[in-house]
C-alpha cells in the first residue's frame, strides 16, 4: 500500500518534470523562423539572442544583441519591461528558458522563437 503510494508520487512527480521541460512557459508566445521575418519589421523591440558570443560571431541576424544565457540574469538591467523582448538561441531550448527567466522577472511581453537559428534560412 505504502509502496503503491509512494510509486504513484514518483510517477506525478516524473510527469510533472517532463511537461514543465516540453511546454512553453505560461505567457510566453512561440513563432516560427518564418514568422519571426515579418516580426523583425517591429520597432521598439528587443531582440536578443542567448547563445555563446562563438556562437553569435558565427552567425547571427542582424539587429539582435547577443546576451548569452548565463548571463541574462545579471544584464537584465539592458532590458526594458516596457518593450516586447523577442529571443533567439540555436535550437529553441535555451531560448525557452530564457523566456522563461524574463518572465519571471516581471516582463509582460516574451517571444520565443521556435526552432532558433536553426530554422532560420
Amino acid at each position: 500500500m505504502i509502496q503503491t503510494i509512494i510509486n504513484i508520487g514518483l510517477f506525478l512527480l516524473l510527469i510533472w518534470f517532463i511537461a514543465n521541460r516540453l511546454l512553453p512557459p505560461k505567457g510566453v508566445r512561440i513563432i516560427s523562423a518564418a514568422q519571426l521575418k515579418q516580426e523583425l519589421r517591429k520597432k521598439d523591440v528587443h531582440y536578443i539572442d542567448v547563445r555563446t558570443p562563438m556562437e553569435f560571431q558565427t552567425n547571427h541576424i542582424p539587429g539582435f544583441k547577443n546576451i548569452p544565457l548565463h548571463e541574462l540574469p545579471k544584464r537584465v538591467h539592458e532590458l526594458s519591461k516596457d518593450k516586447e523582448v523577442i529571443v533567439i538561441c540555436q535550437s529553441g531550448m535555451r531560448s525557452a528558458k530564457a523566456s522563461k527567466l524574463l518572465k519571471k522577472l516581471g516582463f509582460q511581453r516574451v517571444t520565443n522563437v521556435k526552432g532558433g537559428m536553426n530554422a532560420w534560412s
